[in-house]
This record gives C-alpha cells, structure tokens and sequence, in this order.
C-alpha cells in the first residue's frame, strides 16, 4: 500500500491519467465479466431443464400453452420453443397444412429467434475482445511516456545513480502491469465464454432439428 501511495505521489500527470483509465476499465471488465458468468450458467441451467421436459416426452402443445402464458418468464431456449411452435399454431388456424410449408416456416421462425438469443449470450464480449486488445496498447503508451518523462528528469541530473533511476524505473513497469492486468482476465473470460455460447448453440440446434421434425411428422399425419 505504502509503494502505492509512493508511485501516485511521483507519477507523472499522464501516466497517473492512464493509470486511472486502465483501472477503470478493469472494473467494468470485472463487472462485464461476472454479469457474463451467470448469465451465461443461468442459460446453461435453463437449458438443461428444458431438455429434460422435451427429451422426456412431455405434451408440446401443453408445454406451448404453458409457457405462452402471460405471467409465465421464459427463458432463452424457452423461446426459441415457443417461436417454433407458436408459428406452427399460426399455420394449423390458416388451414396450411403442408408439412413442407410448415417445415420451412418453423424452421425459419426458430432460426430467427436462435439469433436473437445468441445476441444477448454475446452481449459485452465485444467489449472484453477489444479490452483484451488494446490494452496492453494503452499500456505501452505509459510506458513510453515515463520513458519520456525519466529521461527528462536524467537530463537534469548532474549524476545518474540507481536510486535516482528507480522511481522512474517503477512507474513505468507499473503502468505496463496494469495494462496487462486489465487485458488477461478479458481475454481469458472471452475465450472462454465463446467456447460456451458455441456449445449452448448446437444444443439449441439439436433441439431445434428435433421440434422441426416432430412438427413436419405431426402436419404429415403420422403422429
């Protein structure tokens, strides 16, 4: 704590101003990062329970009923469900019983609403992916101007000795941790949790192939 208060009291103006926007930033990725967290085990969760409702033989059409009730919060698979079928409901009161037309139809419906829901999965990952590249950028850019700021002070100096060098020597290291201090834990969570919406999306998928098929059978007449 002491070394802090010492580097805050010799740091340059613009390098205590980028010092402050990289802590800053950090917090908001922290922020982003948790948000993502459990938003993201939230819909894992979600999913998992749903799955168990559709893959356990459950009435569709009383799952849709459910689920379409206004005082009923759904969740993201819930409504790509709920999307699907609600079109397939659209089409059976038009009289369109053509189960290609259906097919297509339902298929586009729950296509749209995936998009949707991958869109909120990935909200604030464009933020950590541009956190985690520049960065370390802004970072280098303290540096360089404590280089700057150091090498004034040496040309000042009638003798140069190491303890004379070491605060500058410290701020500028300083700076470049912080840089990378803020962009690792960025990158790390928006590796992490692209790696997760992608495996939330072929679930989705399947789930989505299986509906579209059971509906195509139902408007044939073989279920």
């Amino acid at each position: 704590m002491f070394a802090f208060f010492t580097f805050i009291e010799n740091a340059s103006l613009p390098v205590l101003a980028i010092v402050g926007l990289l802590v800053i930033v950090s917090v908001v990725s922290w922020t982003m990062i948790l948000q993502r967290y459990i938003a993201l085990r939230r819909a894992k969760q979600e999913l998992t329970d749903f799955e168990d409702l559709f893959w356990g033989g459950t009435d569709l059409r009383q799952l849709y009923s459910e689920l379409s009730e206004e005082a009923v919060e759904v969740s993201g698979i819930e409504r790509i469900f709920v999307a699907g079928f609600h079109e397939y409901e659209r089409m059976n009161a038009e009289g369109s019983v053509d189960a290609d037309a259906v097919q297509t139809s339902v298929t586009r419906a729950t296509r749209v609403a995936v998009t949707r829901e991958e869109e909120l999965l990935e909200t604030h990952l464009g933020f950590l992916a541009s956190v985690g590249s520049v960065s370390p950028y802004v970072g280098l850019l303290g540096t360089v101007i404590g280089l700057i700021y150091l090498f004034a002070e040496l040309g000042r100096m009638s003798q140069a000795t190491l303890a004379s060098l070491a605060p500058g020597i410290s701020e500028v290291l300083v700076v470049t941790a912080m840089g990378l201090i803020a962009a690792i834990p960025a990158v790390v969570a928006f590796n992490r949790y692209t790696a997760r919406i992608e495996m939330l999306m072929k679930r989705y998928e399947s789930l989505i192939d299986e509906l579209v098929s059971i509906l195509y059978r139902t408007a044939r007449g073989q279920v």
